[in-house]
């Protein structure tokens, strides 16, 4: 059996144990026994060569040699691996005990089977914060955002209470109180209009700033009480806001004849707009009064409409205006009398049941009634007309006898429905009767 060890395969194991080692102090032991073995072993092979055989001696000197090697070989990569080891675990005590823990991907186990199913990881319940030395501590100092608020809040509650008390100083300038008080003692019959009229004004009147006039127009049989409501309101509002910013039109009068309607149109122009102009600089609303509307020409209502409409400026949308007219008194009439047993059992509301019909009844009479609020007056009944016999008769200084009203109200004409008496004529004879007492 013959052994060679050649240079390739020292070259070999030198390669390997270069890898494993990784350093140059290995490579110099190991030049250093790979000479001592060359020497060693010069001769023997010398001695093969001539004589063509290895003997035992020769054979054992080459293995004695290796394992010397690996022995040492296997001593130093065994101190190297303790050296490593202690200086790891002393980099990591020490980055445990400064410096907080990083998250990194490292040791993350790599799923060497992808066909196999990931188990989801439950989320933990609780919530993790850093460590005690990252903590942000709050300060103790006020937020001056809570004064700001504070301020705000007491600024706008003290505009509010403000603006209350000059809504409440706004009506109270016009008494209607007193305007109330006067229409409920003379004004009879007439509760549910009365009540409505009164609500209109306390609506319109409770501020100086509108976005539209305010147009009522009042509906009804002959002598109801329209005319006498409209001479009511035209004297309450001249106590308040003089006689300049109260006007009262009355068509036969102020326009008799169709020749007088250009100049009857200038002229109700440039009225209305003295008086408008005058209560802009006054800061009052004015009231317009216009009686007989059905007798009104189409242009003189056309100029009307165009001056109560929103379009114009701020002076004409602060304003009153009062229609009193009969257009419709017949269907009026005719629903009273209709509903009569209703009458008998509670209080007629023709608010709600007579308006929407008026409405579109007028409508088509002129488009003027589309911007106006409706108020029907009823027919009246006789209990009603004898209270305005006791007044007028009051009045005049009479004594209220009620044995002579109760005769006086018998020379009328009236409706009669079941128990129910309705006056044809309202309270419009009354005052000529008392005049011949």
């Amino acid at each position: 059996m013959r052994f060679r060890c050649t240079t390739d395969q020292t070259q070999i194991k030198n390669s390997s144990l270069c890898d494993h080692s990784g350093t140059m102090v290995y490579w110099l032991f190991l030049m250093e026994e790979q000479d001592l073995s060359d020497r060693l072993t010069e001769n023997p092979m010398k001695d093969t060569k001539e004589n063509g055989t290895v003997t035992f001696s020769q054979f054992s000197s080459s293995v004695r040699t290796m394992v010397r090697i690996r022995q040492k070989y296997q001593a130093m990569k065994k101190r190297r691996l303790e050296i490593t080891t202690a200086s790891a675990s002393q980099i990591l005590s020490s980055q445990r005990s400064t410096s907080p823990k990083v998250f990194t991907f490292d040791d993350i186990p790599i799923n060497s089977n992808p066909s196999s199913p990931r188990k989801r990881r439950k989320r933990k319940g609780r919530v993790l914060y850093p460590n005690s030395n990252l903590r942000a501590v709050p300060t103790k100092e006020r937020s001056q955002a809570k004064n700001c608020l504070y301020l705000l809040c007491v600024i706008v509650f003290l505009q509010i209470y403000n603006a209350i008390e000059n809504l409440d100083d706004h009506v109270l300038k016009y008494d209607l109180d007193g305007l109330e008080k006067t229409l409920k003692r003379e004004v009879f019959g007439q509760q549910e209009a009365t009540e409505r009229l009164l609500g209109h004004l306390q609506d319109y009147l409770s501020t100086y700033v509108h976005n539209k006039p305010l147009v009522l127009s009042l509906h009804g049989p002959t002598g109801v009480g329209k005319s006498h409501v409209g001479r009511l309101l035209a004297q309450h509002f001249r106590s308040v806001v003089g006689d300049q910013l109260v006007m009262q039109y009355f068509v036969l009068h102020h326009c008799p004849t169709e020749d007088d309607i250009p100049q009857c149109i200038k002229a109700l122009s440039n009225q209305i707009s003295i008086t408008v102009n005058q209560a802009e600089e006054e800061e009052k609303i004015p009231l317009f009064i216009f009686e007989e509307v059905e007798h009104m020409p189409g242009e003189l209502l056309d100029t009307l409409r165009d001056v109560i409409r929103p379009q114009n400026n701020n002076e004409y949308l602060n304003a009153i205006y009062i229609l009193i007219s009969n257009l419709g008194h017949e269907d009026i009439t005719k629903f009273v009398l209709h509903n009569s047993s209703v009458s008998a059992s509670g209080p007629l509301s023709l608010t709600q049941e007579l308006t929407p019909w008026l409405r579109n009844y007028l409508h088509g009479y002129h488009q003027i009634f589309q911007e106006v609020e409706l108020i029907p007056f009823t027919l009246l009944e006789k209990s009603h007309v004898m209270d305005c016999f006791m007044d007028e008769m009051s009045r005049e200084g009479f004594y209220p006898d009620r044995s002579h009203i109760e005769r006086l109200a018998e020379e009328l004409s009236y409706y009669i429905v079941g128990e129910l008496e309705f006056s044809h004529s309202g309270c419009r004879q009354v005052v000529a009767k008392v005049n011949l007492l």
